[in-house]
């Protein structure tokens, strides 16, 4: 009799206890950033070794924390005529019986041009900016939502291929998960997140901002004013030109780009100063721990909060 009450008093006792999950650090964003924009990955262009060695570096980063493949690899593989691209596609299954059905896909595309106009005899594109910030920021949800186990919706932690030829990676696995008829609730892109807006500016910005209520439903669950609107945006048509449009011709669903990059505040785009060491890594480490409580709040709602207003 005396065991059984002790046991159910441990049982209690563990019940209460909650497992404080340590959010992202800045010297790891410093180091998948770092080696992510390295020479030794020839600025990722798709098709090349250096491209290989960070689809090999994203795998690790999922094995090490217990990130399942997708598919029967972590690789979405396909065709670009004699040129073969890889989109590296993690899966993190939902803890709820009903809501894991439901799907959010977090993205960013890893790939870069490669080389660029040379400048002090540098060629190397090293795409730190665009897109290795926003990769770092996936890889570094993922390690946080497997250590959570809190996420009630199933994720797809999704590293595009090919973004700079077109989208094609993405568009790729859009239209896989649609034939496969995946029941997707939401999808972001991350973006150039590596450079940090002006004083008073909102901390990032969506695209696609008057197309869904995504931006105001994330403020309220971060309860911080951290995406905002660019007018710029929608000048320049961001919303066509970045991963998440192939979610939205395809599914029809809130799939949008956030970004702090603003046009302001980063000259080299495209560029072979494109560089690590020009990264903001506060505030990019800022960034990543501010959207947590945004993203769980999207991730565990109990119904579809985010939903599409003009199609």
């Amino acid at each position: 009799m005396k065991n059984t009450i002790l046991l159910i008093l441990l049982s209690t006792l563990l019940s209460c206890v909650t497992i404080k999950v340590e959010t992202p650090i800045l010297s790891d964003v410093e180091k998948s950033l770092y080696y992510l924009a390295s020479d030794e990955l020839e600025g990722r262009k798709t098709g090349t070794d250096g491209i290989e060695k960070a689809a090999v570096f994203i795998e690790n980063i999922f094995k090490e924390n217990k990130i399942k493949p997708y598919f029967k690899t972590y690789r979405d593989s396909f065709n670009l005529k004699e040129i073969i691209g890889y989109n590296i596609v993690g899966y993190l299954e939902g803890t709820d019986k009903n809501l894991k059905n439901e799907f959010v896909i977090l993205g960013a595309h890893y790939d870069h041009i490669g080389k660029a106009k040379e400048v002090n005899g540098d060629v190397i594109a090293n795409g730190a900016n665009d897109d290795a910030s926003g990769t770092v920021a996936v890889l570094e949800w993922a390690k946080y939502f497997s250590k959570a186990n809190n996420n009630k919706r199933s994720i797809l932690f999704t590293l595009y291929d090919a973004e700079e030829m077109g989208l094609k990676g993405s568009e790729h696995l859009a239209k896989k998960l649609k034939a496969a008829h995946l029941n997707i609730y939401t999808m972001i892109n991350f973006e150039m997140i590596g450079v940090a807006r002006a004083t008073g500016e909102t901390m990032a910005y969506i695209t696609g901002y008057e197309m869904s209520n995504m931006a105001e439903k994330l403020n309220t669950y971060a309860n911080n004013e951290i995406i905002g609107f660019l007018p710029q945006a929608k000048t320049y048509n961001l919303f066509k030109r970045s991963d998440n449009y192939p979610f939205y011709n395809e599914f029809k669903i809130p799939a949008q780009a956030i970004s702090t990059f603003d046009f302001t505040n980063f000259e080299y785009y495209h560029h072979v100063d494109d560089e690590a060491d020009k990264m903001d890594l506060k505030h990019m480490t800022n960034f990543i721990n501010k959207m947590i409580p945004a993203l769980q709040g999207m991730i565990n709602a109990p119904t579809k909060e985010i939903t599409i207003i003009n199609e």
